[in-house]
């Protein structure tokens, strides 16, 4: 899930930049620095925020279960466990 957060936030920053920043006619051509530095800080800031609420809201409470067995397949102790 991370991975394509990321990837379609690089893919929104880089077509903003070729949207935004990249000029191009008869008379002028290139990219504004200033632009770019800008639709990258927003985009920053919108990935953070995306991050943290992830972190944050998660999916809910997680159960982590830990089984010992005797080496013969009976389970000696089994604690359940609430993160």
């Amino acid at each position: 899930m991370a991975g394509g957060l990321v990837a379609s936030i690089i893919a929104f920053a880089v077509g903003a930049v070729l949207d935004f920043a990249v000029t191009v006619g008869p008379d002028q051509h290139g990219f504004n620095i200033h632009t770019v530095g800008v639709i990258l800080m927003i985009v920053g800031v919108v990935g953070a925020v995306l991050s943290l609420l992830a972190l944050f809201v998660g999916s809910g409470p997680r159960r982590h279960r830990t089984t010992v067995n005797d080496g013969r397949g009976n389970v000696v102790r089994r604690d359940d466990t609430y993160i």
